[in-house]
Parts: structure tokens; C-alpha cells; sequence
């Protein structure tokens, strides 16, 4: 009984042990204490032995911008054993010098917490960059090496970039979604990482967007690997960029072929204990040329004015029942997929049965998992000028096409109104009353007839002319005179 206790308590050490190992596969390095104001502060995330899936974003830090993110990943084998490594670097630009706090903070990798001890980063003065670059790779060791250069393999890249479109023709006004990423397989053994991601993505979002587009922007800021499968193999997917476009006529749409920059290691052909055993090289990746084709609506009155995508409606009235005279509001909502910022309002109708005054609108955009949703509102205040039952569709209503469908469908209204009271027309007619000036119009006859005019402004009018005549003469003479 006693030696099955003390194999239980070992088997639980070893057990603690082994927890406590495959915990530190997950580290979160800092690479310097103190930098120069132009240079880079950098958290990175090391996952060994184990894909990551997820994480949470990294944390904020006072005095400093973040400017994206980079990733890596290796794969070696030893032995016939495979080990792997991908990491995760957030950059940070410094506003300005000074000693800055780093709290702890947690980090989710894979679903599970880890904590992470602060530090502290001091910022000095900008340095001025060297002429010469120094070897990133220098070894202290080299004194142990011989003389016998090391020579370098390149080991193939099993990745590719492609840029690719959820649709391959569309109808104009009909969004399509765009994708750019960077694909690696699970058995890629070259060891890469990005190079001046954010330089050369704003140079690639230069050349993928396409002339006579809307553009709506998912803005991609952490970049991962993300698992996926295509014709049956593994590999992780790493979005750069991604977009919904909506093209504006029916010119087709052409994506030119894209370069990606990506630095990649060619290991030492004898690898030494001492020795530099790897090499920094690059390669460039390029995607294929992309066209989506654009179709023409079917014919339709409003063919050149209505929207394009797959809505549906919902609605709210304050009041069923009113009043003439009793003001009401009414929301006219237009959700689904679809260009929402295009979403124009419903055009109304002129009616001497209600006052509607022009809506307040209100929209909302999601951008996720590839597609755009949204909602955009119309909220009318409007008064009842005559009593009746109204069915509110013969006022609001909206045509739109639907590109799944291939028709024109139409979101109407089917609340119902019931209007009591006196007619307002009266009451309309008698606030625009021009007043006692025209009331006597009926009384007077359409004949010409000259002004009446009274003799005394006659022969003031000439006493006046006179006078200014026999001055006017009186100051030529006096001119005339001096001169």
C-alpha cells in the first residue's frame, strides 16, 4: 500500500513537472530596454510546438504608436522529429524620449491565459543611422571558427501569395470580396519571416484597388496564420489584405499581379556549434492576375438609380390610430448585405392626406468574415391632414435589386392607418389667407382706367423742376465767368 502511494505521488510530480514544461512552450520576449527615439520597441510571441490558432491583441502603451505587427514560423526536423516554431512581433514607434512603464498584462494564446511581467523602456535621442550595416548574424564564437568559408544551401519555400475573389462575375452595384494573403504549408521546412510589412502593403493597397469601385476596407491590423485547407493539403493562411468593392459600371474589373518581399534563411550546409549557421537572403512571391466580369442590370425604369444587394425591411410607427392634426413617426429600416452607404431614401409620394417632412437617417456597417452588413434608417414625422384608413405601402416603399435573385424586388410598408377628425383643408386654406387686399378683388371691374391724380403734386412737381433748371443755368455762368 505504501509503494502504490509514493508511485502515485511520483506519477503526480512527474505529472506537475510535465504541465510546467508544456507551459513555457508560450514565451513574450521584449527586445530592448533602451532604444533611440527612431528606433522600434518590439513585443513578440513565440508559440513552440503547437499551431497558433488565435490570440488576443497585444497591449497599449503609453508614449508609443503601434505600427503593425510581423510573423514568422520554422519547422525543423532532428532525428526524424519534427519541431516548430511561429512567432508574432507588435512594433512600437516611441512620440517622444523618456523613461516609460510597461504593466503586466495577459495574453490569450489558444484559449489559455498567460501573464506576462512588465518592464520599463527608456527612449533616448534619434541616432544617426551607420553607412555600414552591421551583421545581425555576428557570432562573439568566431574566434573558435577556422578560416574555411561556410557555405549556405537554399532550403524551397512550400507557400505562395494569391490574391482571389469570392465571385468571379458580378452585376453592376454587386459587392465582391477581395482577398490578398500569404500561404504556408504545415511541412514548409524554409524558415521566413515578413520584411517591411507596412511599407510595402501601402504600396500593394495602391494597386489592387480598381478604378470606378466603391471600396469598403476590412483593415486588417494583426496579421496570423489562420488553418486552412485547399485541395486537401494544411496550411496556415495569413491575411494582408482584404476588401469589399462595388463596381460602378460595367467595365470589367482587373487585378494586376502582386509582389510580396519576404526574408528567407538559407541554413549553413555543415552546421557547427560555434558557427553562423544560417543566412539571411530574400525571395519575392507574386500572385496571378485576377478579372472579375460586371453584367448590366436587367431593363427597368429605375435601372440606373436603385440599389444592389439582398435586403429585407423593418419597421415602426408610433401610433395606429390617429387624429387629424396629431403629429407621428414613422422608421423605415433597410437591413441586409449589400453597398449600405449607397442606400438612398424612399421616395414619397405628394399626397394632400399627410404632411412628411424629410427623414433623419441613421446607418450602421459591419465589416467580418468577408461580407458587409448593415442597416440604414429613415425616421419621417408626418401629420394627417384628412380623416381615413391609409395603407402606409402606397407611401413607403423601395426597389431594389437582387443579384441572388436576378430581379428587381420591392420593401413596402404593410402597417395600416386609421385617421379621424376633421378634414385640415379648411384649416389649410385659411393659414394661407393674403389678407384684406384681396378680399375686395371680386368687387372691382377689369378695365383700364387712368391714374387719379391730385393738381397740387402737379404744380408742385413744376415749381420744383423750375427751380432746379435756373440753378443749374446760374452755376454754368458762374463757371463760365471765372474761367
Amino acid at each position: 500500500m505504501i509503494l502504490t502511494r509514493a508511485r502515485l505521488v511520483s506519477y503526480l510530480i512527474f505529472c506537475f513537472f510535465l504541465t510546467k514544461i508544456h507551459a513555457q512552450e508560450v514565451s513574450v520576449n521584449y527586445n530592448k530596454r533602451e532604444i533611440a527615439l527612431n528606433e522600434y520597441f518590439t513585443i513578440t510571441l513565440t508559440l513552440k510546438n503547437e499551431r497558433l490558432r488565435d490570440y488576443s491583441g497585444f497591449p497599449d502603451i503609453e508614449g508609443f504608436i503601434k505600427r503593425g505587427t510581423s510573423s514568422s514560423s520554422s519547422t525543423t526536423f532532428t532525428n526524424g522529429q519534427m519541431a516548430s516554431s511561429q512567432s508574432i512581433t507588435q512594433n512600437y514607434q516611441a512620440q517622444r524620449e523618456g523613461t516609460f512603464t510597461i504593466a503586466p498584462f495577459t495574453l490569450k494564446v489558444n484559449g489559455k491565459e498567460f501573464k506576462v511581467s512588465g518592464s520599463s523602456v527608456k527612449v533616448g535621442p534619434a541616432q544617426q543611422q551607420q553607412q555600414q550595416r552591421r551583421d545581425p548574424f555576428y557570432d562573439p564564437f568566431d574566434v573558435f571558427r577556422n578560416d574555411t568559408p561556410q557555405e549556405f544551401i537554399d532550403v524551397k519555400a512550400d507557400a505562395f501569395l494569391a490574391l482571389t475573389t469570392d465571385k468571379s462575375e458580378v452585376y453592376v452595384g454587386e459587392g465582391f470580396t477581395t482577398t490578398l494573403a500569404f500561404y504556408v504549408a504545415e511541412t514548409n521546412q524554409a524558415n521566413m519571416r515578413f520584411y517591411d510589412l507596412v511599407n510595402q502593403l501601402s504600396e500593394i493597397v495602391k494597386d489592387i484597388k480598381p478604378a470606378n469601385t466603391w471600396e469598403e476596407n476590412f483593415n486588417i491590423d494583426d496579421i496570423k496564420g489562420e488553418p486552412v485547407t485547399i485541395s486537401g493539403k494544411k496550411y496556415n493562411q495569413f491575411k494582408l489584405f482584404q476588401a469589399t468593392y462595388y463596381p460602378l459600371n460595367e467595365e470589367p474589373i482587373d487585378f494586376p499581379s502582386i509582389d510580396l518581399k519576404v526574408i528567407k534563411y538559407k541554413v549553413a550546409k555543415n552546421p557547427t556549434f560555434f558557427g553562423r549557421n544560417r543566412q539571411e537572403d530574400f525571395e519575392t512571391f507574386s500572385s496571378r492576375t485576377k478579372r472579375v466580369k460586371v453584367k448590366v442590370l436587367p431593363p427597368h425604369p429605375l435601372r440606373d438609380q436603385v440599389a444592389v444587394g439582398n435586403y429585407r425591411m423593418a419597421e415602426q410607427i408610433s401610433e395606429l390610430e390617429l387624429q387629424t392634426g396629431q403629429s407621428f413617426s414613422y422608421t423605415f429600416n433597410i437591413l441586409g448585405e449589400g453597398n449600405i452607404s449607397a442606400i438612398e431614401a424612399p421616395a414619397i409620394p405628394e399626397s394632400g392626406h399627410f404632411d412628411i417632412y424629410a427623414p433623419n437617417i441613421k446607418q450602421d456597417i459591419t465589416r467580418a468574415n468577408g461580407r458587409v452588413k448593415g442597416t440604414k434608417s429613415f425616421s419621417y414625422y408626418g401629420i394627417p391632414n384628412e380623416p381615413g384608413t391609409y395603407k402606409l405601402g402606397d407611401y413607403f416603399n423601395w426597389i431594389f435589386f437582387n443579384p441572388a435573385k436576378g430581379t428587381y424586388d420591392t420593401l413596402q410598408s404593410r402597417q395600416t392607418v386609421t385617421v379621424t377628425g376633421e378634414s385640415r383643408k379648411n384649416e389649410y386654406i385659411m393659414s394661407n389667407d393674403m389678407g384684406t387686399f384681396y378680399d375686395g378683388i371680386e368687387f372691382e371691374n377689369n378695365e383700364l382706367s387712368p391714374l387719379k391724380e391730385n393738381p397740387w403734386i402737379r404744380i408742385f412737381a413744376n415749381i420744383l423742376i423750375l427751380t432746379l433748371l435756373v440753378l443749374t443755368a446760374l452755376i454754368a455762368i458762374r463757371k463760365k465767368s471765372n474761367g
